[in-house]
């Protein structure tokens, strides 16, 4: 019971923590943060990590040791079973409407892929903790009961090192997933896939040469990518190009606040497969090849009508599928 008490301290303190980083990342640009203040979200999800290990785990091991050593007396174990089924109650009405709100977002991916591709550190805690207080709960229960049936306390102590493990197994997931978008994470890929086909649903973009993706916030995505441009276009239609590229994308990913777009002549010669940022392009065409979508006239694999300064020339799909950097 200490150490669902415990757990719950920790799940308030979390959720307070949480909504702590939601409010300071809604500040503005500033000289010296000119990208906002986004990743205080995904900095204050990792704190909720050390929470769960330190408070939650940690001295919920600590506690359950102890009670193995030096076992003592349950008294009053009915006020602890009706505590218990009361908390299961509330516990799976708070499950129940984060499974709601992750399957809005999931789109039927698995759990795990869920939790691992999700940019917001908000519902992946929510989730994980909802589903570890029910299952800490199990624990809680089960210990109790073992120690009331058995006369032995040491059930009870092995209920808490059970539930601090538990803790601390949650803690170091949401570390993990949120240490990611602390750091920098892409975009999912078929938010990639979008951008690289609303870049190149126009005549004014050949190609996407190369992009890179990264999340400043959960709802602000940057987008650098440079494309190639026809060598006969003046600067003017260079930069009216540009910017109905970058409204294209801005139309079918709302989240890309930020984009920079490089123009420039594509050229084969200087291909490097190697590298994540041209890898992204091609993963992006090849799964628009295989589930058969139509491809824009200007992708790379269907014929570009010609314009003033383009002549017709061979099919570009029977040249090698390279990218130039």
């Amino acid at each position: 019971m200490l150490a669902e008490f415990v757990h719950s301290v920790a799940d308030c303190s979390d959720q307070i923590l949480l909504l702590v980083g939601r409010n300071r990342a809604n500040r503005a640009e500033t000289v010296e943060h000119p990208f906002g203040f986004g990743r205080e979200r995904f900095f204050y999800g990792f704190l909720v990590s050390v929470v769960l290990f330190s408070v939650g785990g940690a001295y919920s091991v600590y506690d359950g040791i102890r009670k193995i050593i030096h076992p003592g007396t349950i008294t009053d174990p009915y006020v602890a079973f009706g505590v218990l089924f009361i908390s299961a109650i509330l516990e799976s009405s708070s499950l129940r409407t984060a499974i709601k709100e992750s399957n809005r977002q999931r789109n039927g991916t698995g759990w795990g892929s869920f939790i691992h591709r999700a940019k917001g550190p908000d519902l992946i805690v929510v989730l994980l903790e909802d589903s570890a207080a029910l299952i800490g709960l199990a624990f809680a229960f089960a210990g109790v009961g073992l120690s009331v049936l058995t006369h032995n306390e040491a059930w009870d102590g092995g209920g808490s090192v059970a539930i601090g493990l538990l803790l601390a197994g949650v803690a170091v997931v949401v570390a993990r997933e949120t240490k990611s978008l602390l750091i920098g994470e892409a975009a999912s890929p078929a938010a990639e896939r979008t951008i690289v086909r609303a870049l190149e649903d126009g005549p004014e973009v050949e190609r996407v040469i190369h992009m890179r993706t990264v999340h400043l916030s959960p709802d602000s995505l940057l987008v650098a990518a440079k494309v190639a441009v026809r060598a006969g276009d003046s600067a003017t239609t260079v930069v009216r190009g540009i910017d109905a590229a970058e409204s294209r994308v801005r139309a079918a990913v709302p989240i890309a606040d930020v984009i920079y777009l490089e123009p420039d002549l594509y050229q084969e010669a200087k291909a490097d497969e190697t590298d994540p940022a041209i890898r992204v392009v091609q993963r992006a065409l090849e799964h628009t090849r295989e589930r058969g979508e139509q491809l824009a006239p200007s992708q790379p694999g269907s014929p570009r009508p010609a314009g003033p300064s383009e002549p017709t020339g061979p099919d570009p799909s029977a040249l090698p599928a390279r990218w130039g950097s």
